[in-house]
Parts: C-alpha cells; sequence; structure tokens
C-alpha cells in the first residue's frame, strides 16, 4: 500500500524529497569552516576576555628595517617598534643580537621589558649599531617572550660607507686618539712624551683589561696611565715616552685590550733616531727653562804679555737663567805655585745669584817664573750644566819674588771695617768679620827692604817709611800691632795676622858681603 502512495503520489513526493537532500547538503557545506576549529581545541592565547577567537601574536612590525648607509667609525640608534597583536598581555625576555662583521650591535635601550605588554600595545627597543668596516651589513635581532610563538625576529640591514679618508680600516668599540703616533725624525739625546686617549664608543661600560707595547727590545719605548674602566662616553689618557737607545728606525705597537664587543684596540708607533755629529763644547750652555744659567763677562782672563808685577784682573759672574743658582766651589786648576791667587771679595762660596744677578771675580798673578801662564778657574754651581770653566792665560817677563808677598797666618776672622780710601793717614777704624775680607791684599803692596830686631823699613803705594816693634801703625785704612820677627814683620789687628816677609837679597849686610867678595876676588 505504502508503495502505492508513493507511486500515486511519485511526482510530488520525489520533488519534494529531492529539495530537502540538497538542503542538507548545503548545511554541510556551509558549516565545514567552523567544523575544522573547534572552540575546544583553538589556541587559548588567540582568544579575547570575551571569549571570542582571534588570532595574532607579539610580531615586530617591521621585520625587515633597512637604515640605509652608516660611516666607518660611526655609531647609529636604531628603533625597532614591536606589537601585540594576541588577546592578552605579553612578558618579554631575551635578546640576542647577531651582527655581521662589518658592524658591532648593543641593545642601548629596551622598553618592551619594562612591563608586561597589554593587547594592541607597542613598545621600542634602540639598537646601537656602529660601523667597523666598510660593506654590507645585516643585524639579526631575536626575542624571547610567552606569547604563543615564544620567539619573534627582525632583521636590520644597511651599507657601511667610509669617511671622507675613504680608507678600510678597522674601528674598535674602545677609540684610540690618535690612531698613530709619529715621533718623527730625532736628533736630540732627548726623550719624547706623546698621549693617547682612550674613548668609549659605546652605550655600555667597558673595563680595560691589558695595555702594553710590542716593539723591538731595544726600540725605546715605554707607557704609562691608570686607565681601567670606561663608562659610555668616558675618555682616559696615558703616555707613551720614547727615549731612544739605538740610531736608525724604531716602530712599535700599543695594544689595549678590552670588554667590549671587538675586544681590541691598537695604535702604531713609529721614530727615527738620527743624532746629529758631537761638536765641541762651548764655554757658556744654552739656557735650560728652570734652571739657573752662569755666563762671565769674559770668554777668559788674559794678563796679556810683558807681566813683571803683581797683576790683577776682574770678570763678573752673571746669572741668565730664570732661577737662583748657588757658587758652590771657586778654585784654579792647578796649584797656586804658578802665582794666579783668587780674590775672596766678591764671589765666594755659597754665594746665592738670583736671576740677572752678578758677583765680581778678582783673579791676581804674581808670575814666579818667566814663561807663559797656562792655567783654568773652575767655578761649580747649582745652575745648568753646574760647572764654568775659563781659561786663565799670560806672559811673564821677570818673576815676583814670593819673600815679599803678603802672607795670611790664620783663618780666623778679626774685627774691623775696611775703609774705602786706603791713604796711610786715615783714622783707624774697628775690625768687624766678614766672609770676603782677606787682610793680606791690604799689605800686598808693602816690601820690607830693611829689617833689624827693634825696627825695619817698608816701601809700598805710600813711599817708605820706619816701622818699630810693639808700636801701631794705620796701613790701609787698618790699625795694625807691628810684631818684628826674624823672618819679617807681623802685622795683627784683632785676630787677623799679615806677616811680611823679609827678602834677604835687599839687605845691606848681604850686599856689603857680596862687593867685598867680589873686590877680593878682583884683587887676587
Amino acid at each position: 500500500m505504502f508503495d502505492l502512495i508513493i507511486r500515486g503520489a511519485s511526482f510530488s513526493a520525489r520533488s519534494f524529497f529531492l529539495a530537502a537532500l540538497s538542503l542538507f547538503s548545503w548545511m554541510c557545506v556551509a558549516g565545514a569552516v567552523h567544523a575544522q576549529t573547534p572552540p575546544g581545541f583553538g589556541d587559548p592565547g588567540a582568544r579575547t576576555s570575551g571569549g571570542s577567537a582571534a588570532t595574532g601574536d607579539f610580531v615586530a612590525v617591521d621585520p625587515t628595517l633597512n637604515i640605509g648607509n652608516i660611516t666607518i667609525g660611526a655609531t647609529s640608534q636604531v628603533v625597532v617598534l614591536f606589537r601585540n597583536d594576541s588577546g592578552r598581555p605579553i612578558q618579554t625576555g631575551e635578546i640576542q643580537l647577531y651582527p655581521s662583521s662589518t658592524v658591532s650591535a648593543e641593545v642601548s635601550m629596551n622598553q618592551c621589558s619594562a612591563e608586561e605588554q597589554p593587547a594592541a600595545a607597542v613598545c621600542a627597543i634602540s639598537l646601537a649599531v656602529r660601523g667597523l668596516q666598510t660593506g654590507t651589513f645585516r643585524v639579526d635581532m631575536l626575542m624571547q617572550h610567552n606569547g604563543r610563538a615564544r620567539l619573534v625576529t627582525t632583521s636590520i640591514t644597511g651599507q657601511v660607507q667610509a669617511g671622507d679618508t675613504a680608507e678600510t680600516r678597522f674601528i674598535s668599540d674602545v677609540e684610540a686618539i690618535p690612531s698613530e703616533i709619529d715621533f718623527g725624525n730625532l736628533q736630540d739625546v732627548q726623550s719624547v712624551v706623546r698621549s693617547v686617549v682612550l674613548r668609549n664608543t659605546t652605550s655600555q661600560p667597558i673595563d680595560i683589561n691589558s695595555i702594553y707595547i710590542e716593539s723591538p727590545e731595544r726600540a725605546g719605548y715605554s707607557i704609562r696611565t691608570d686607565c681601567k674602566r670606561l663608562v659610555p662616553g668616558q675618555v682616559c689618557i696615558m703616555t707613551v715616552t720614547w727615549s731612544p737607545v739605538l740610531r736608525g728606525n724604531a716602530s712599535g705597537v700599543l695594544i689595549i685590550e678590552h670588554s667590549g664587543p671587538t675586544t681590541l684596540a691598537n695604535v702604531n708607533l713609529r721614530g727615527d733616531f738620527s743624532p746629529a755629529g758631537t761638536r765641541q763644547a762651548e764655554i757658556f750652555p744654552e739656557a735650560v727653562p728652570g734652571k739657573g744659567l752662569l755666563v762671565a763677562s769674559q770668554e777668559e782672563v788674559n794678563f796679556g804679555s810683558g807681566v813683571e808685577s803683581v797683576s790683577s784682573m776682574t770678570v763678573s759672574l752673571v746669572n741668565v737663567g730664570d732661577a737662583p743658582l748657588t757658587l758652590r766651589e771657586i778654585k784654579l786648576g792647578s796649584t797656586e805655585s804658578a802665582g794666579v791667587s783668587i780674590s775672596r771679595n766678591g764671589c765666594r762660596v755659597n754665594l746665592v745669584l738670583d736671576p740677572v744677578e752678578a758677583c765680581p771675580l778678582t783673579l791676581s798673578w804674581s808670575p814666579v817664573r818667566v814663561g807663559q801662564l797656562l792655567d783654568d778657574i773652575q767655578i761649580l754651581h747649582s745652575g745648568a750644566r753646574g760647572v764654568l770653566v775659563m781659561p786663565v792665560r799670560g806672559q811673564a817677563s821677570s818673576a815676583v819674588s814670593q819673600d815679599t808677598k803678603a802672607v795670611r797666618l790664620t783663618g780666623v776672622r778679626g774685627t774691623g771695617v775696611i775703609s774705602d780710601d786706603a791713604a796711610i793717614d786715615l783714622e783707624p777704624f774697628t775690625l768687624v768679620s766678614d766672609e770676603g775680607f782677606d787682610p793680606s791684599s791690604l799689605l800686598g803692596g808693602y816690601v820690607v827692604t830693611s829689617h833689624s830686631p827693634t825696627r825695619a823699613i817698608i816701601s809700598g803705594p805710600g813711599g817708605s817709611r820706619i816701622v818699630f816693634n810693639g808700636e801701631e801703625i794705620v796701613l790701609g785704612g787698618v790699625l795694625w800691632n807691628v810684631d818684628i820677627r826674624s823672618s819679617g814683620i807681623e802685622f795683627s789687628a784683632g785676630s787677623e795676622k799679615v806677616l811680611l816677609l823679609f827678602d834677604r837679597s835687599l839687605s845691606s849686610t848681604d850686599r856689603s858681603s857680596s862687593s867685598s867678595s867680589s873686590s877680593g876676588m878682583a884683587a887676587n
């Protein structure tokens, strides 16, 4: 019966059945998309707070960033942006940088790690990229996060160009200024000092681990520094000293080992030592800053020729330096047997000469033999070079008897004032102590022409006069006590004593004996 019903209504029933079957098929196709990603198996991080699903994660705004050209040695700050495309807050983690060999890179600022990044938030990370060598560069950046992908990457590309010098060279994170030291051609035997400045060109502190010089053993280079740690932008200084040892070229390399990405910096050292030929030392040296310089008004003391009596010459010693100097010793090259003596008036031991100050130096010569005088006076001092040597020259035509020379018996200073006028008839003055006073110089021109136990005759600049034993007499403005001795006349003033020796060849007794002997020989 059922079959009949179907058959009876075959057209209408069949049409309905076919229509229902088509509708069921369309519903299956329309719902296929939802059936492949059921909510229970979706990404939890891709759902919003309301429970609706959302695609996306923590991504770079620009996965590949081309910053163009940078100059070798220069540092460019590159800002990389990241966005949270997920539906929940994300916390970022460690950052790794992988730069090519032509650049160095480091993170100078990380805004993304300051706090969790909420949904749809954008944060920035700044990278310091520094050109080391010319050529193309690439810096790959990898950052961890707690989003669905766990990692996000971005790439920075560009070109490193040479500077104005168009030179291909390596640039370190610690910049050395200058990058090369040329000491030039050195002719003087004197050390040369140059400075090198180290600067941290990165955004991170750098430790200086070691500084040393690689050079031949006798190149003569040395270094002095206290550079230890450099914060970003900080500088420190080193001093390199070159003390040449051998003639010719001297080369070396100053090496700085540090904790920066490049780990090394270097400065080339070079110089050429070609000393000038040795020349004869001049009597007066050149001025030296901070030192006294002693010079004389004459280059030599020359008494001339035909000298047959006591002669004196005075030269001025002047400090032409810019610091005080002290006279330490004044002496002759030989003993006084040549008849040359130095006056203690004026220049003397321990005298301090200020700049442009002078003192007189007097030399007297009593020839002891006929012939040429060859001697030198040596003045030791605390100024430049430390010694001044002046030749002392002269030619004697006759000898001066040393028996007539005034002799000082004691080095004890007396008391007395020397009169500026040496006239004999002046009133006596009281003696005072004077380091530059030599009493024998007052009586140096007097000669004993006659001698007896109680009286004697002396001849001098004021003529001849008789002196008596035990009396007081004024000579050269000083009151002297006379003591006639067997060898001559002793003059004393306080504790100062001067002895005028008697020349026996001037004795009338000797002359009479000689005359009698000559007459007797003639008679025979």
